[in-house]
């Protein structure tokens, strides 16, 4: 059956923020639903870029030299071995676009890591 798959719904199956839920794969990547508020931790991914796609709200991604405001409707590919912090002053729905097994913390083990392939 084709179905597609709607982000408003699946984001109201969920609550916690900072936990990357999967939608979706293709290929060896997999579309991620996260709800963000407040800081993140610093950290980089060695090994992949990253892509930020915001559905509601703002996000503000520091880097160490600057940073870049996302509104909803933009995106933003962070490369690999950039380190960077995501903030949302308030909360912000957002879509990651990664390879499977990607940890949301990268290299850094804190309270915010998230368990991986968590499906919604």
């Amino acid at each position: 059956m084709y179905r597609p798959i709607n982000f408003q719904e699946k984001l109201a199956a969920f609550q916690d923020q900072w936990s990357p839920k999967v939608i979706a794969e293709m290929n060896d990547y997999q579309f991620k639903l996260v709800k963000v508020q407040g800081d993140f931790v610093w950290h980089k991914h060695d090994e992949t870029d990253e892509v930020f796609i915001v559905i509601e709200g703002n996000l503000i991604i520091e880097f160490r030299d600057g940073e870049v405001t996302l509104n909803e409707g933009e995106m933003f590919v962070i490369p690999k071995n950039v380190e960077h912090k995501p903030y949302a002053e308030s909360e912000c729905n957002i879509l990651l676009v990664e390879p499977k097994g990607v940890v949301n913390t990268g290299q850094e083990i804190t309270d915010q890591t998230a368990e991986n392939d968590v499906w919604v």
